[in-house]
C-alpha cells in the first residue's frame, strides 16, 4: 500500500516556488527549499523528483497561475484598450525602489537557464505564445466590438504587447524614473490605437 502524503503539494510547491523565485534555480539550496517547504530531503525526492525536475514542477504552476492572473485582469474591463491600459500601468507600479520587485518568474527563468538549458527555453517560450494568445483573443474581442479597428493585425499587435510586456517588467526590477515609465506604457498602447502622447 502506498504511504499517503503527509502535506499539501501545493502548498509546498508555492513555497518552492518563492525560494526560486527570490534566489534563482542555481543559487537556491536544498536546504533553503526544504526549510521553505517544511519537508525533509527524502519527501521532497519522493514527491518532487531531484532540484531540477522540482525547479520545472514549480515554474509550470507559476506559468498556470500567471497566465490565468492575465486573463482575468483582461476580462476585468469592458473595454479592451483600458483592460490593457489596467494591465501596463499595474505592472509598471511594481518597480517601487523602496521595494525591489522580483519582476516575474518565467522571465527570471529565461534569462538564467532558458539560453543553457532547451527545456527550458521550450518552456518558458510556450508561456509567452500561451499569452500572445490571450493577447490576440482580448483583441479580438475589441476588434467585434468596434472598439478597435478591423484592419489591425490581432496576431502581431498581441505578440508585440507580450515583448512590451515581458520588456517592461524587467526594467522594473531595477525602479526606473516614473516618467521613462509611463512615456514607454503610453507609446506601447498605441500598438491597439491608444490615445497619442
Amino acid at each position: 500500500m502506498v504511504r499517503q502524503r503527509e502535506f499539501d503539494t501545493d502548498k509546498v510547491l508555492d513555497a518552492a516556488m518563492r525560494i526560486f523565485w527570490d534566489k534563482g534555480f542555481e543559487a537556491a539550496s536544498l536546504t533553503d527549499l526544504t526549510s521553505a517547504m517544511g519537508i525533509q530531503r527524502p519527501s521532497l525526492y519522493a514527491a518532487f523528483g531531484d532540484k531540477k525536475e522540482l525547479f520545472e514542477t514549480a515554474l509550470r504552476r507559476y506559468t498556470t497561475l500567471h497566465a490565468a492572473q492575465i486573463r482575468s485582469r483582461l476580462q476585468q474591463e469592458g473595454s479592451v484598450k483600458q483592460a490593457f491600459r489596467a494591465l501596463f500601468e499595474h505592472i509598471g507600479a511594481e518597480g517601487d525602489v523602496s521595494k525591489p520587485s522580483h519582476g516575474c518568474f518565467c522571465i527570471n527563468t529565461m534569462v538564467e537557464l532558458a539560453p543553457h538549458d532547451s527545456k527550458f527555453a521550450v518552456l518558458t517560450r510556450e508561456h509567452q505564445m500561451y499569452l500572445a494568445v490571450i493577447f490576440r483573443e482580448t483583441i479580438e474581442r475589441g476588434q467585434r466590438s468596434g472598439e478597435l479597428s478591423g484592419d489591425l493585425n490581432a496576431s502581431a499587435a498581441a505578440k508585440s504587447l507580450v515583448i512590451s510586456m515581458i520588456g517592461l517588467t524587467v526594467l522594473m526590477k531595477s525602479g526606473p524614473d516614473r516618467s521613462f515609465v509611463e512615456q514607454s506604457i503610453e507609446a506601447t498602447l498605441l500598438i491597439i490605437g491608444g490615445e497619442s502622447i
